[in-house]
């Protein structure tokens, strides 16, 4: 595998986040398959000093070093430039990501393999979030989002629109991870940047989706009007994939059945489980999407069940389709409180 290859591993790039360099060259040797004689030449240092510093015997403090590790490593450009975990006042949008997409559009070429490797990055982030928080990896994808927008202003027709679906993508993934941070302003300053990017840039699945996340917010925060007057927005959205209308159509039966508007919940949730259906294969979908497998869509009819309080239906259709959950852990244990209250209920 190639060392560009290897910086896309998830545990890796967190490691070097948190700038922990005894995890930098263990993830390393992990993912390339190296023994700590095999990363001698890489690093310029004998095996007893690299074993030193994955032991925590030795503390990584010289700039020389950091740097002998950094180009031996052929650490990334969009992670050398990657600043530490936010601090209090960097957890919202800076203006210079909206200036840099004002002068989209702008005539000229761009090299977009950049481009392609971010997107390939960003789907591993989303996939590794059981494991790995968004906190850690939070410097890791504003970095990218800068390395996105900053080949915005070279870029014309629909490279530009490939850019700035890239970015909205990347301000979505911000957003969440700020909401659950309860970082709730920021949280809704990036959806809003998400929203706004991939409605320039033409892309009305990804345009549906940031106003899901948006009802999704709602709800939780106990506004259910709020809530289902924006899923009713996603949903109503021109143009979309059977995935995108699915989970928009599964959202706003979340927010009626919170209303008591049970009757509408059911159907709205029919009409989502009916739509994933027809996309049972993750190419069929977007990105961002790759979770929404049949079971997964099994198990968010069920949950519509519960929030109508159906027990029997709920408990049934969790019963069903819980097994078929695997690789993620937070959303089994969320599945199975579930099932385990309804089965009581009933």
């Amino acid at each position: 595998m190639s060392s560009r290859g290897l910086w896309a591993d998830v545990a890796l790039r967190a490691a070097w986040a948190r700038q922990d360099w005894a995890a930098i060259l263990r993830e390393y040797r992990r993912a390339a398959g190296l023994s700590q004689r095999d990363l001698e030449p890489y690093v310029g240092m004998p095996q007893p000093h690299i074993s030193a510093i994955e032991s925590g015997r030795r503390q990584v403090t010289s700039a020389e070093v950091r740097a002998r590790i950094t180009e031996g490593l052929r650490v990334p450009p969009e992670l050398t430039m990657a600043a530490r975990r936010p601090d209090l006042d960097d957890w919202a949008p800076p203006v210079e990501l909206r200036e840099r997409i004002a002068h989209g559009h702008v005539t000229g070429r761009t090299d977009l393999r950049t481009a392609d490797w971010i997107g390939e990055v960003l789907a591993q982030h989303r996939r590794a979030e059981d494991e790995i928080g968004g906190l850690d990896l939070w410097p890791v994808v504003r970095s990218q989002l800068d390395a996105v927008t900053l080949l915005i202003p070279g870029t014309t027709g629909p490279a530009a629109d490939r850019l700035m679906l890239l970015a909205a993508e990347h301000a979505h993934w911000l957003s969440w991870v700020a909401w659950q941070e309860q970082r709730t302003g920021p949280a809704l300053a990036w959806i809003d940047v998400a929203h706004g990017w991939a409605v320039d840039g033409g892309h009305t699945d990804m345009a549906s989706w940031v106003h899901r996340i948006r009802s999704y917010y709602s709800l939780r925060h106990g506004d259910p009007v709020r809530a289902l007057r924006t899923a009713e927005a996603a949903r109503l959205t021109v143009g979309l994939s059977p995935a995108a209308a699915s989970v928009a159509a599964h959202q706003a039966a979340a927010a009626a059945a919170a209303l008591s508007e049970r009757e509408r919940a059911r159907r709205l949730a029919d009409e989502a489980l009916e739509l994933a259906l027809q996309v049972p294969e993750e190419s069929d979908r977007p990105g961002w999407l790759y979770w929404l497998n049949p079971t997964r869509a099994m198990l968010q009819s069920a949950d519509a069940a519960y929030a109508c309080r159906d027990w029997q239906a709920a408990a049934d259709g969790m019963r069903a389709a819980l097994p078929g959950l695997t690789g993620y852990p937070r959303d089994h244990a969320y599945y199975q409180a579930r099932l385990e209250d309804a089965q009581r209920r009933v």
